[in-house]
């Protein structure tokens, strides 16, 4: 490993130090050099090079946007056994603590960043062009991804939609009951989708929907703090619906209410949240299924059937 990294990132000095870490995906260990010290992360999937290009366009995305710290990613490299890793700028993070409330703050700074270039174009053109989607001053006026990113290693569909109904519907929802459909063929998941997909756009009636660049994947493993204010990372980005991100935060441990005050001083709630909350949440909970098993079926089709009603 320490040869690898030497070579592809021209040092001379390369140690393990005593930082280590990683979840049910990947594995991660810090290293010293002449250069500071990196964080790599390591996947030994054959698809690990599209997972890791996915995460630093992600997090080069979100440093773009200057509203809150993500760890700088330096470069993806190929593994000669298989699979492949990610250097990163390594970050001395603790959990998340006292810097809850202004997460709460620079996360809607992030979701609001796309919204304020259109606001800036408008005041000094009057007119909105087309972003392309991979640069920090353009707009962006469609919902999707210019690379794509995984949440858990489960490709996500991000090509671009001029409609957030459309995208999240056929994108998000219908990939994972089509991955549902290959691994299981689960009925009841089936004929409930069939019903709600139908129900969707009331969902979103009345709701002004202006491109958010999203985390993707913000649960509370996600997110740590420094001395200076919190990190987020492991991102699975796109530009969606602000409300998306608020669902998975609020699922597995969640947040305290200094973040959601912090976040909704910004960005308030508007008719409909609650429910669709649970409707973004039944994306992470299908996806849960996909990526973990049975035990997320009844999650998911409480979820459906309670849409329904």
């Amino acid at each position: 490993m320490e040869a690898l990294l030497k070579k592809e990132l021209n040092l001379s000095r390369v140690k393990v130090s005593g930082h280590s870490g990683g979840g049910c995906i990947s594995q991660g260990q810090s290293y010293d050099t002449e250069r500071g010290c990196f964080y790599v992360k390591v996947n030994h999937k054959s698809e690990a090079r599209k997972m890791f290009e996915g995460e630093m366009a992600s997090l080069e995305a979100i440093l773009q946007t200057d509203t809150i710290r993500v760890p700088k990613p330096e470069k993806v490299i190929d593994q000669s056994t298989g699979g492949a890793m990610l250097v990163m700028e390594h970050l001395d993070m603790r959990s998340l603590n006292r810097q809850s409330a202004k997460l709460g703050e620079q996360l809607a700074d992030l979701h609001l960043h796309n919204q304020r270039l259109r606001e800036k174009l408008d005041k000094e053109s009057g007119t909105v062009g087309k972003g392309a989607g991979q640069s920090d001053v353009s707009y962006i006026d469609r919902f999707g991804f210019h690379a794509v990113t995984c949440c858990g290693y489960i490709p996500l569909v991000n090509d671009w939609q001029e409609d957030w109904v459309t995208f999240y519907t056929r994108h998000r929802i219908q990939v994972q009951i089509d991955l549902l459909e290959e691994s299981s063929g689960d009925r009841e998941a089936r004929e409930l989708w069939s019903q709600l997909q139908l129900k969707a756009p009331q969902l979103f009636s009345g709701v002004d929907i202006v491109p958010a660049l999203l985390h993707g994947d913000l649960w509370g493993g996600n997110v740590a703090e420094l001395d200076t204010g919190p990190v987020i990372f492991d991102p699975a980005s796109f530009y969606g619906h602000s409300e998306f991100e608020l669902a998975i935060a609020g699922m597995f441990g969640g947040f305290g209410s200094s973040f959601y005050s912090a976040y909704h001083s910004k960005i308030p709630k508007t008719p409909g949240f609650e429910k669709r909350l649970k409707f973004y949440q039944l994306f992470h909970y299908l996806n849960h299924w996909n990526h973990f098993g049975s035990g997320y079926r009844g999650s998911s089709l409480s979820t459906m059937r309670s849409l329904l009603k």
